[in-house]
């Protein structure tokens, strides 16, 4: 019988990167001149989730990067295909294995009107180095940044870094102004912060908006928007409500409930492939009944991935064996929109275990209201699993319940978690698989795992790099399995008709990228 118990609280750049000239602004292309669109100047947007604070370096959360990477410019940007760009750099070389040189645009000044030089870029690279903050671990391998000339500068990493380039291109790699935060104090900063991006800092106000104003004096052109709201509303009903009575251009995370009432006259929705995939992760340790090979394999044969996805989503989320989906580079496309359901086998599994005198009883913590639809999938699972022969305890947590339990590392059997990749490349999808993390989150350790992951980190040919990273996903989908892959998970934005939007597969929101319908 199972009880309920209810709880209230990439594509990555290389040495050979070939240099396609910046893009300006934080958009897919160089800026066209909008004068001729229409006359809409205000575009408005609402999230779930106000930020926790809007310093670049140190709120490592979609709400605030959503903001900052449009009052920013970083060293390098994703365009809408997801290729690695220059941006403020102007000009790059690999000198060796652990050296590289950059030189700057020299036409960037930032929105007080002082010039952005090599100077801004060394010391932003030498705060995200401090371990107190919370993007700062993407930025231990760098070991010097210095300074060469007014608008040049060199790093030294403590070996091969494939990952250069795109840690130089994702959230927190927003260069902020060092005589500014020098003179005045970081704390000055972020409470009124300026970048070189095409939008300013305006207002904040706490639960509610956040006000931006064109940059003018913007280097990559002219900005498309006169002013932008990013409007904070946390109730699904009320974000939808205020997006079908036109006091919002984009809602965020519209529950699929209402996917049909949006697609009207006036707003529609916009689907878009994301790096978040939803999984069950599985405790190995001896005192769990998923410590069990066969108990684990009989987990993922039990679970109809295509049902599920037909069920909660229409459709649109996308079947995975591994936790590097299409968008992240080292993503094995073998596994990508692929099951292995198998309800009979899956039976036959759990039978066995039974006759041996094994556990079969599975206590499995999901969350409410954390992931789309992420309590309804709980149910379903635990559905799926009851009928194999599992003797399932389902638990769901709202708020910091089901948070506390992960950060703590006192998962049971099954947790259920959705997880993105910040990096867009596998060697942050897979990470967690190294003993280092997988033994304290999933009592998981791999000598073999170790070596390839080990060897793919630390090479700049690309090639070799999938390959390993083929591996370590077949290893852990096919023999170890210390966690069951579900979906691709898809963004899902409502939007209205008067503007043209294509969401991105990094979740990033570039308010250019936002044009007004003719």
């Amino acid at each position: 019988m199972t009880k309920k118990r209810v709880a209230a609280v990439g594509a990555l750049a290389a040495a050979a990167l070939l240099l396609a000239g910046c893009v300006p602004g934080t958009g897919s292309a160089p800026k066209a001149d909008s004068s001729a669109a229409s006359t809409k100047d205000t575009l408005v947007w609402a999230q779930t989730v106000d930020p926790r604070n809007l310093d670049p370096q140190n709120a490592v959360q979609t709400s605030a990067d959503r903001v900052n990477r449009n009052i920013y410019d970083r060293l390098f940007t994703r365009d809408a295909s997801m290729k690695i760009v220059p941006q403020l750099v102007k000009d790059y070389k690999q000198v060796d294995d652990t050296t590289w040189n950059f030189t700057l645009r020299q036409d960037v000044k930032f929105q007080d009107g002082s010039k952005l030089t090599a100077k801004d870029a060394v010391f932003t690279i030498h705060r995200l180095k401090d371990p107190s903050l919370l993007e700062a671990r993407w930025y231990q391998q760098i070991l010097e940044a210095t300074q060469t000339g007014e608008y040049s500068f060199q790093l030294k990493t403590d070996g091969p870094m494939p990952t250069l380039m795109a840690v130089l291109a994702k959230s927190g790699a927003d260069i902020v102004p060092a005589d500014f935060i020098e003179k005045n104090g970081i704390e000055a900063f972020i409470k009124a912060p300026f970048g070189s991006g095409p939008y300013k800092f305006t207002e904040w106000k706490r639960d509610d908006r956040v006000i931006l104003d064109r940059n003018d004096g913007y280097w990559g052109g002219k900005p498309k928007w006169k002013h932008v709201e990013v409007r904070t509303i946390p109730e699904n009903s009320t974000r939808v409500s205020e997006l079908l009575t036109g006091g919002v251009d984009i809602a965020t995370d519209v529950p699929v409930i209402d996917w049909k009432r949006v697609n009207g006259d006036k707003t529609r929705m916009s689907i878009g492939e994301t790096s978040r995939v939803m999984l069950l992760v599985l405790r190995l340790n001896s005192e769990y009944a998923t410590k069990d090979p066969r108990v684990r394999e009989a987990i993922d044969l039990a679970i109809d991935k295509k049902s599920i996805v037909k069920t909660l989503f229409n459709g649109e989320a996308t079947p995975t064996r591994t936790r590097a989906p299409k968008a992240v580079f080292g993503g094995d496309p073998k596994m990508y929109d692929t099951s292995v359901y198998d309800p009979k086998k899956a039976k036959e599994l759990v039978d066995k275990v039974k006759a041996d005198g094994g556990d079969v009883s599975l206590h499995y913590s999901a969350s409410r209201g954390t992931y789309p639809m992420d309590a309804e999938l709980a149910e379903m699972v635990n559905a799926m699993l009851t009928k194999a022969g599992f003797k399932v305890d389902l638990e769901i947590l709202e708020g910091g319940a089901f948070g506390d339990i992960y950060s703590k590392y006192t998962n049971k059997a099954v947790y259920q978690v959705a997880f993105s990749d910040a990096l867009l490349d596998a060697s942050y999808s897979l990470q967690g698989f190294a003993t280092t993390l997988g033994m304290p989150r999933m009592g998981y350790s791999n000598a073999t795992v170790d070596d390839l992951l080990s060897k793919a980190n630390r090479t700049m040919d690309q090639n070799e790099r999938k390959k390993d990273y083929a591996q370590v996903q077949e290893i852990i989908a096919e023999k170890d399995r210390p966690l069951i892959s579900l979906y691709a998970q898809p963004s899902a934005y409502g939007t209205s008709k008067s503007v043209k939007f294509t969401p991105r597969a990094d979740d990033a929101f570039v308010f250019d990228d936002v044009t007004p319908a003719k």
